[in-house]
């Protein structure tokens, strides 16, 4: 199939994302062009080359979310200044979220700023993670909760990558796709997974376009996940990230229907989607309703007591103030 190009439109910052099969082809075109040399950020696993036309020196990050730390990023930092690397050159990360997210962040604070390109290689990279220039790393006590935000020069969605994707990687992609079925993609059902990774990219530029920094209507795109960061960090991320969201849209949904904000009809399309996705609508038993009430107090958008991402006639909204007995009773309607 042809390349899709979409624009993350940003004034003077805007960026494009490449999404297709063979996109990697695209990549020398997104170096800035002042660059002489490229960092590139990646893991042993991926196995995905890339050459980014100029000079080169691959920076490896290690395996799971317990690596997504500080200690890494001053790592990085230490080893991009021992390589001398400018503020001119650029940084390229080759991998899926925790790459990009990592990458991003440490392009962020070396040299208070250097460019960054991220190549992503999974589903839930090229949908979400890669694009919105959102970067962070986790703390003990909650996910990404140190970070900054950091627009790419581009990325790259490279389609082909996505066919040796282990299972429960790509269903963790699928997760957070079925998030964007709400999120204006009703479309999404009818398309090829080339097109549907297009779509998705199609919202969500146009969502940090309109609030770039999370003020406000940027904060739909965590739709599902204040349940699902609490249960990822409760589970010891046991849970991939999009196997935790598309519980959480199940438990927003749930939320929202005890709230009077959405009936049974739309729960039940929630439910529809998730599952037709191949992914669980319930979770099993074990969890402590007093420490998922706990991890989702700490969320960063409880800014007015616990506050979440809800369904309603008016859309997807930030909603604050929730009773906790809602939140128990959602959590029954979710557990298995």
């Amino acid at each position: 199939m042809d390349l899709i190009t979409i624009e993350v439109p940003l004034g003077d910052r805007s960026y494009r994302v490449v999404v297709g099969d063979g996109a990697i082809g695209a990549l020398p075109e997104l170096i800035p062009a002042r660059a002489k040399r490229a960092a590139v950020l990646t893991q042993e696993s991926i196995g995905f080359d890339v050459d980014p036309g100029i000079e080169y020196e691959v920076f490896p990050i290690g395996q799971g979310e317990r690596e997504k730390t500080l200690d890494t990023i001053g790592s990085l930092c230490s080893s991009f200044a021992r390589w001398g690397l400018t503020r001119s050159d650029v940084v390229v990360g080759v991998g899926g979220g925790m790459v990009t997210d990592i990458a991003g962040f440490a392009a962020s604070a070396y040299h208070r700023g250097v460019p960054v390109v991220h190549v992503s290689t999974t589903l839930l990279g090229q949908i979400d993670a890669a694009v919105g220039g959102k970067t962070g790393v986790n703390l003990p006590e909650g996910k990404n909760l140190v970070g900054a935000y950091w627009q790419p020069s581009g990325v790259i969605c490279d389609t082909t990558s996505l066919l040796t994707l282990p299972p429960r990687e790509m269903a963790s992609g699928l997760g957070e796709m079925a998030k964007y079925h709400f999120l204006g993609g009703n479309d999404l059902d009818d398309m090829t997974l080339a097109q549907r990774v297009a779509r998705c990219v199609e919202i969500k530029a146009e969502v940090v376009a309109s609030d770039e920094r999370e003020g406000g209507r940027r904060a739909i795109l965590n739709y599902g996940h204040t349940f699902g960061h609490a249960l990822e960090i409760a589970g010891s991320f046991d849970l991939r990230h999009g196997e935790a969201v598309a519980v959480g849209l199940i438990y927003a949904a749930e939320l929202g229907l005890l709230l009077g904000r959405i009936d049974q009809d739309r729960v039940a399309e929630h439910r529809r989607v998730v599952a037709d996705y191949g992914l669980a609508t319930t979770i099993e038993e074990g969890y402590d309703a007093d420490e998922l009430i706990t991890l989702m107090g700490r969320d960063k958008k409880a800014l007015d007591g616990l506050t979440f991402v809800l369904d309603g006639d008016d859309g997807v909204e930030p909603v604050a103030g929730i009773d906790r007995d809602l939140l128990v009773a959602a959590l029954e309607a979710v557990s298995s």
